[in-house]
């Protein structure tokens, strides 16, 4: 659900040519993006090649970066789009280069909160609007909306973390508390990865418009993470963090709810800054 294959078939959706694709693995790396959610989003091939002089090939391309951020704002735009309204993107909104997937499972999520629906109600705007703002950005460059599996994932996902047995299955879209944990899954993946991705984008309008996602999906993940500590689902969380960091390499850079028993809704490095995601760092 959460391993670095994930990185690989986002890249080969998102590259223009083998040359881009290597290039954005080895950036990759370099970069920290390492582990993001897995399992959500399949079949994903390549976006259509285009003929480039070899140094234009050397260098990774910025609608490359783009469209790596665009197949995960489809996810986080899909899944609040369904558990708020109970439906998904309309189709105009899906479309571009590449094979386009459906979208499996989700439904309306019965809140009982209303602080939690309110939050949620915006988060699922956000997405919507940044779905919009990349596919602009990117115009006929964009990619079409992968296979995306609001489904049985979530059931692999709770049972890597323990939450659930090996028989037993998990929806998101049960009722709030599973929403909460279901959206801790890939808030905090969307924080490092926009974090990882920075530096690979050479185009300054294109950089402070990442720049300006990533502080807003620095606020989701805040929101969740505030929520979940104050609903006594830090433990649930904690174990999926844990899941999420054994598969991340040697570092400890995907961090709970809590640390030791204090609350954490801020994950950071000890020079209080958010990490990239397969960074090797060991804080806290």
């Amino acid at each position: 659900m959460f391993g670095k294959n994930y990185v690989g078939q986002l890249i080969d959706r998102s590259a223009e040519n083998e040359a881009d694709r290597r290039r954005f693995l080895r950036s990759a790396s370099a970069a920290g993006l390492g582990v993001v959610g897995a399992g959500l989003l399949a079949g994903m091939p390549a976006a259509g090649a285009s003929e480039k002089s070899k140094d234009e090939a050397n260098a990774i391309s910025d609608s490359a970066v783009l469209n790596f951020a665009l197949n995960l704002e489809y996810l986080e735009a899909q899944f609040y789009s369904y558990a708020v309204y109970g439906h998904g993107l309309p189709a105009s909104m899906t479309t571009g280069s590449g094979r386009h997937g459906g979208v499996r499972g989700g439904h309306a999520v019965p809140f009982r909160t209303r602080s939690i629906r309110e939050f949620a109600t915006e988060i699922a705007k956000d997405e919507y609007e940044h779905v919009a703002f990349l596919r602009t950005a990117l115009g006929s460059a964009k990619v079409s909306q992968p296979e995306i599996n609001l489904s049985t994932s979530f059931t692999a996902a709770a049972r890597a973390a323990g939450l659930i047995g090996k028989h037993q299955t998990f929806s998101p879209f049960d009722n709030e508390n599973d929403f909460l944990l279901g959206a801790f899954l890939f808030e905090d993946v969307g924080v490092t990865a926009y974090k990882g991705a920075a530096p690979l984008i050479t185009n300054k309008t294109y950089l402070g418009a990442a720049a300006g996602i990533l502080a807003v999906e620095a606020y989701h993940a805040g929101n969740v993470r505030t929520a979940l500590y104050e609903k006594g689902l830090a433990d649930a969380a904690n174990a999926i963090s844990r899941a999420r960091d054994s598969l991340d390499g040697p570092g400890h850079d995907d961090q709970g709810v809590t640390v030791n028993g204090r609350a954490n809704i801020v994950p950071a490095d000890g020079n209080g800054l958010a990490f990239g995601r397969g960074s090797g760092r060991r804080d806290r």
